[in-house]
């Protein structure tokens, strides 16, 4: 710009003129100084022309500004250099203008290419929103979860932009009614939830009232196959809420434990004591089994009838081992039996000692029911009077055949 004379010229006037390849034009007047100063004046307001040129460019190309935006303001720019009041190379600017001006029409073309496809994706995404939150609300039984899932939908919702008002707008109406219609059904199963655990609560405290009311119970039998069936009763009931479930769930276990820790002491002490009990007829079956009958049968029939004398007060045994003790002891029994029986046929019937036997026990099965009778024990006033008539049997019909 130092040769004012290679773009512009300023004549004898003071008029200022631009030189174009069509030609000079008139762009001002220069009369307060020397033409070199006129030319320099109109020549900077070229170089501002060509700063704005440059940040125009410079924003273009940096993406930092609006494609379209920079393409109106290099339109402008180039429409304005017909009238401009500069001195400069027009021309070149004006072709630098031009190429921008295409460079813009292309990003401005990629922007709105990009912008359809933003808003393509847009309505996508938030078409897809919908359709999980209708489906979310139609189907989803999981409450909490789906409830959950719909808050993230409306805040990712939040999130997407480009798609336009109008449909944006339908696009909301589905899914605000996809939300009410999900907090609507799941209110009415809360509610319907509720009126359940109010029937189910009634239910289990009946069971829990009948629990308690059996607990003290000493129908060890019975009892416990009440409380397995109220077990199996409050298992099929539904749940009530989780406060009374837990509180009558602990009401009716303790009705339960109560029931059975009476029950297992009971029992261990019943066993304890037939253990015992074990332990002593087994020592009399020894001492019955050691018996010499064929050297001493009389010694040995009036030592059984001691034993079987203490084998009855002994009292009861676990199961499993009675019958085997009995069986054994009977073997004893017989064997006696036999012996006697033998030396019987050889005396008289004063004499025969089965008969004295057999009279011993029925009078010691007498002062056995006596003294059953003395304890107030039914249970052993029944097995004395028992025994008592078997032996009278046996002792009549010995009688007889002799």
């Amino acid at each position: 710009m130092s040769d004012w004379t290679a773009f512009g010229r300023v004549d004898a006037d003071g008029t200022v003129y631009v030189k174009t390849a069509d030609g000079e034009r008139v762009v001002g007047s220069w009369q307060a100084g020397a033409p070199e100063e006129g030319l320099a004046h109109f020549a900077r307001r070229f170089a501002d022309l060509v700063t704005e040129v440059d940040l125009t460019e410079a924003r273009l190309n940096s993406g930092a500004a609006d494609a379209n935006h920079s393409l109106t303001t290099i339109r402008r720019l180039r429409a304005s250099l017909a009238e401009a009041h500069v001195v400069g190379d027009i021309d070149a600017l004006a072709a630098r203008l031009d190429k921008l001006a295409t460079v813009a029409e292309e990003k401005a073309g990629e922007a709105k290419a990009a912008k359809e496809a933003a808003r393509v994706e847009a309505l996508a995404r938030k078409t897809a929103l919908v359709e999980e939150a209708e489906k979310l609300a139609a189907e989803s039984t999981g409450w909490k979860t789906a409830g959950d899932r719909l808050k993230e939908i409306l805040d990712e919702w939040k999130t997407i932009r480009g798609v336009d008002k109008k449909t944006d707008g339908e696009l909301w109406k589905r899914f605000a009614a996809a939300r009410d219609g999900f907090t609507r059904r799941r209110g009415a199963h809360f509610a319907s939830l509720d009126a359940q655990r109010k029937q189910a609560q009634t239910v289990k405290e009946e069971l829990v009232a009948e629990a308690e009311k059996i607990k003290d119970s000493s129908e060890w039998a019975s009892t416990a196959n009440q409380l397995k069936d109220l077990m199996t009763q409050w298992k099929a009931a539904p749940r009530a809420s989780k406060e009374a479930e837990q509180r009558l769930w602990e009401r009716f276990r303790a009705a339960q434990d109560a029931f059975f820790t009476r029950r297992s002491e009971v029992f261990s002490a019943r066993d304890n004591e037939q253990r015992a009990n074990l332990d002593r007829k087994q020592a009399l079956l020894a001492e019955a089994e050691a018996l010499d009958v064929d050297g001493d049968p009389k010694g040995a029939q009036a030592k059984l009838r001691e034993i079987q004398a203490q084998w009855h007060e002994a009292g009861r045994v676990p199961r499993e081992a009675a019958a085997g003790l009995e069986r054994r002891l009977r073997a004893v029994d017989e064997k006696v039996r036999e012996v006697m029986d033998s030396a019987w046929r050889r005396t008289t019937r004063e004499d025969n000692p089965l008969l004295a036997q057999m009279r011993a026990q029925v009078a010691e099965a007498e002062e056995r029911l006596t003294r059953a009778q003395a304890a107030g024990d039914a249970r052993r006033v029944k097995e004395a009077e028992q025994a008592l008539a078997a032996k009278r049997q046996f002792l009549q019909l010995a009688e007889q055949a002799g």
